[in-house]
């Protein structure tokens, strides 16, 4: 694989294509090309599947299965999921108020002492 004058050149199942492409997406679209090659290699080396045609569409059917079974599962956390992330969600909560509770105390209290200091410092002037 590489970059032409107008585009990207691809290798897939021994030919060549030149894909246009932003140069952000170039690494994105060599290594979609090389997954797309590596996927039509598996199916032409199983056998059942003949011409070139036949295969890039049976590649194509499994990427788009994958694809969608990732969209499926990928965004629907289940219920344990969920109730676990709940479980955490309270522990963190418990322990930011018992951590705020004791260092506002402290820190009131100290403001409290050194306010009597000044105080007694005064009285004895």
């Amino acid at each position: 694989m590489s970059i032409g004058e107008k585009g990207i050149c691809v290798r897939i199942l021994e030919k060549e294509f030149r894909v246009a492409c932003p140069k952000s997406q170039e690494q994105a679209l060599r290594d979609a090309a090389q997954y797309l090659d590596k996927q039509m290699k598996l199916i032409r080396q199983s056998g059942r599947v003949i011409g070139i045609e036949r295969i890039a569409v049976m590649a194509a059917l499994n990427i788009a299965n994958e694809l969608l079974s990732l969209k499926n599962t990928a965004f629907e956390p289940d219920e344990a999921f969920s109730e676990r992330l709940k479980v955490l969600q309270d522990k963190i909560d418990n322990v930011l108020a018992r951590e705020h509770t004791p260092r506002e105390t402290v820190v009131s209290e100290r403001v409290l002492k050194e306010f009597e200091v000044v105080e007694e410092l005064e009285e004895t002037v």
